[in-house]
């Protein structure tokens, strides 16, 4: 390819990411119901400034067309071309912009249908390493003991070093009852942490709908595991089904949930934010805002009371900070993930997509929570197991070894009441004579070693635990805050 064809398809490609834009501007103005903003003549680029742009694709033109002619090896044209968009995206400095090829762009797709196959993990691109945003509710990923911010530093042995995001996703996706070995490094931890992980179908069942009845009152709880199309539709239908029931309450569960269409949540606050409240501010690169203001007709008759973790992300955290700010209702839990970016997808015309940051979202009161997150009114946080490292079995850990094994299984053992002593990862008498009091217990042999069969039985007790509603401490926080409100 010569430089000037090049050239041709460089402004065209420009041409179509302006134009597209442009349109998103415009349809995300009126999916809010908002009046669009226009360009007006004057916004329109000047002939100088045409000039310069033209120059500067004539000179990426001309340096693909050095490289392909002079370089020292052959090197593919499409490798060059797809380095060079990357390496734009990468100036960004932006976790949430970037480039997905054919297939992967394909595989994106998929991912919003209503199941797929992988461990179930938000991911994005954190200071060149992959990193985990939130696991899905329930997940291989959530199961496996994955955390916010664990950094991804191996797929199965192989460093990610040099990885895009969507070419580690495509690595760590595969078929049902395969398993993918993940080395993270994560804050606190000593070492680095390998955490098999069993892939499994992912259904995209994004609202779930309950009951709890305690002291005499009928609590409604929906819980939401992510933004997708459907997801307002469910939501109402899972609102007007608790409504039929008279409930006395309603607990909106918002935990391990990643994010997703901003119309979506839009729509939700629009069921349950008192009319005339912004549910959320649009922020461009200008400065100009767009306020999506709730249109519901009278505040509800019952208190309303969320739920966050650290896995809380964007559209959750929209929808948190209008709870508190402009619904004046409670939120229980950990200070959330901080996303505060919009990203739209940009077709480039071959099958491959860019995924870009193009507004800023701010809170109903127009705070930035980017990198903050939203705090909850109520903190609370969960008893200690529910955070330790996942039990691998790899290694049998024995009197006076260190290491995060040995911690987690302590803060484990300790939280079954088995008391250890001390949780700092150091295997010292008291840990030994804890772990044959739980062997005893759980009818194991009795060996005070950290075996695989211990270190799994031990694991599967705090997975148990951890499910169990009467040990989740900001789940009956809530519930006794809604009572008291709704009694009130």
């Amino acid at each position: 390819m010569n430089s000037k064809k090049l050239l041709l398809i460089l402004v065209a490609v420009v041409a179509i990411g302006i134009g597209s834009v442009f349109l998103f501007t415009g349809s995300f103005a009126l999916n809010g119901n908002e009046q669009a903003s226009t360009s007006e003549p004057g916004n329109q680029p000047n002939q100088e400034e045409v000039v310069t742009d033209v120059e500067s694709l004539e000179k990426i033109a001309k340096t693909l067309a050095i490289i392909q002619e002079q370089y020292v090896e052959e090197v593919d044209e499409e490798t060059l071309i797809q380095g060079a968009i990357e390496g734009m995206l990468d100036t960004l400095d932006d976790p949430y912009s970037v480039y997905m090829d054919q297939e992967t762009a394909n595989q994106f797709v998929e991912s919003l249908g209503s199941s797929f196959e992988g461990i179930g993990a938000e991911v994005s691109m954190t200071d060149g390493t992959v990193t985990i945003v939130a696991p899905f509710r329930e997940s291989p990923a959530e199961n496996a003991g994955l955390q916010p911010n664990d950094k991804i530093i191996e797929i199965d042995g192989e460093s990610t070093d040099g990885l895009s995001l969507y070419e580690a996703v495509l690595k760590i996706r595969g078929e049902k009852g395969t398993t993918v070995t993940l080395t993270v490094e994560r804050a606190g931890a000593n070492e680095l942490l390998t955490i098999p992980v069993i892939r499994d179908d992912i259904p995209i069942e994004t609202v779930r709908v309950s009951t709890i009845e305690r002291d005499g009152q009928t609590i409604g709880l929906l819980d939401i595991t992510s933004f997708s199309s459907d997801t307002a539709d469910r939501f109402e239908e899972g609102l007007e089904e608790l409504e039929a029931q008279g409930i006395d309450g309603l607990l909106i569960d918002v935990r391990g949930n990643p994010g997703g269409y901003l119309d979506s949540v839009e729509k939700i606050g629009k069921l349950i934010i008192p009319g005339g409240e912004p549910i959320v501010q649009i922020q461009d690169r200008t400065g100009e805002r767009v306020r999506y203001v709730s249109s519901l007709d009278e505040r509800k008759p019952y208190p309303i009371v969320g739920l966050t973790d650290r896995s809380s992300a964007s559209a959750s955290e929209i929808l948190s900070a209008a709870l508190i700010e402009a619904g004046d209702y409670d939120v229980v839990g950990e200070t959330t993930f901080g996303k505060g970016t919009v990203q739209q997808t940009i077709q480039l015309g071959d099958g491959s997509e860019l995924k870009l940051s193009l507004f800023r979202w701010l809170t109903s009161a127009g705070n930035d929570i980017n990198g903050e997150g939203v705090e909850p009114t109520v903190e609370v946080m969960q008893p200690d197991y529910f955070y330790s490292a996942p039990l691998t079995g790899n290694e049998t850990l024995t009197l006076d070894m260190m290491n995060e094994q040995t911690r987690s299984a302590q803060t484990m053992l300790k939280g079954l009441g088995y008391e250890t002593g001390r949780t700092d990862g150091y295997f010292d008498e008291q840990t030994e004579e804890a772990v044959r009091a739980f062997q005893q217990a759980e009818g194991l042999n009795v060996t005070g070693e950290i075996d695989e069969e211990t270190a799994s039985s031990l694991q599967q007790i705090i997975v148990d635990e951890v499910r169990e509603e009467s040990n989740d401490k900001q789940l009956q926080t809530a519930i006794e805050l809604i009572i008291k409100q709704a009694q009130q």
